[in-house]
């Protein structure tokens, strides 16, 4: 920005805007404006299917057969996993604005009891969870989704100490933001079977790095970043920021964040 004194504008493609110092364009005068609602449903489904390959291991099996596994198995069937229905288990969700509630309400509709905590608890969200304390909900949970914010307060909210608070054999999901969690704590659980399982779709740094713990961890399936895509998505995106630039133009600011 300092080195862009005519800059008044920055129109993001994307919810999060941690990457900008909002405080700091606030101080110039740019107003900076995200796209608030483009993947609201194709995230919460992505956090599912996340959870979803966990319990059932649909890709693992599918290579499997095609690598000739059953046609040489003894036996009518075979599995070499743990499955597992999710019925009757708790899934609880940190941050449950509206992803958050997208993914409750999917787990809510395979018979999961679904536990929320968040900074603002909502009618709409009581509707869909039972609003608890953080401790309360890392006790009682055998699925733990992350769709909070990135901020100071919720950087590294999965870590050792939190983990320690968890129920043993629990999955944990992140398709949100990667800082949201200690990799190297979170690799460990994995490897020591405090975690049964995570299903992850982003990490602290994007690109992958190769040294990157959680690739070598037990039982940890990483998506490259992906739940944003679908083509409906990526139109969204595209018709909001035409419309946040056209707004900026006439003088009345839309989706204007920080």
């Amino acid at each position: 920005m300092d080195a862009c004194p005519n800059l008044r504008f920055i129109s993001l493609l994307a919810t999060g805007y941690d990457v900008v110092d909002t405080a700091a364009a606030r101080e110039k005068g740019i107003v900076v404006s995200n796209i608030p609602t483009y993947g609201t449903d194709a995230v919460g489904q992505f956090a599912i299917a996340l959870l979803l390959e966990i319990a059932s291991r649909v890709g693992h099996h599918d290579r499997a057969v095609k690598e000739g596994r059953w046609a040489s198995n003894a036996d009518w069937c075979f599995w070499d996993y743990p499955l597992m229905e999710l019925a009757g288990k708790t899934m609880g969700i940190i941050g449950f604005g509206r992803i958050g509630q997208a993914t409750g309400r999917i787990a809510k509709a395979l018979g999961m009891r679904v536990l929320a905590y968040d900074t603002y608890p909502g009618d709409a969200g009581r509707a869909i969870a039972e609003y608890v304390g953080l401790d309360s909900l890392l006790a009682g949970s055998d699925v733990i989704a992350l769709h909070c914010n990135l901020t100071d307060a919720t950087a590294g909210i999965i870590r050792k100490e939190t983990i320690a608070k968890m129920k043993d054999g629990v999955i944990i999901l992140n398709n949100s933001r990667g800082p949201l969690v200690n990799e190297r704590d979170l690799a460990d659980a994995l490897n020591s079977g405090k975690v049964y399982a995570a299903g992850l779709d982003v990490v602290a740094t994007e690109p992958i790095r190769a040294d990157n713990p959680l690739l070598a961890a037990r039982n940890c399936i990483i998506t490259p970043h992906i739940s944003w895509a679908p083509i409906e998505c990526r139109k969204r995106i595209m018709d909001i920021t035409i419309g946040n630039v056209a707004a900026f133009v006439k003088g009345a600011p839309v989706n204007a964040v920080g």
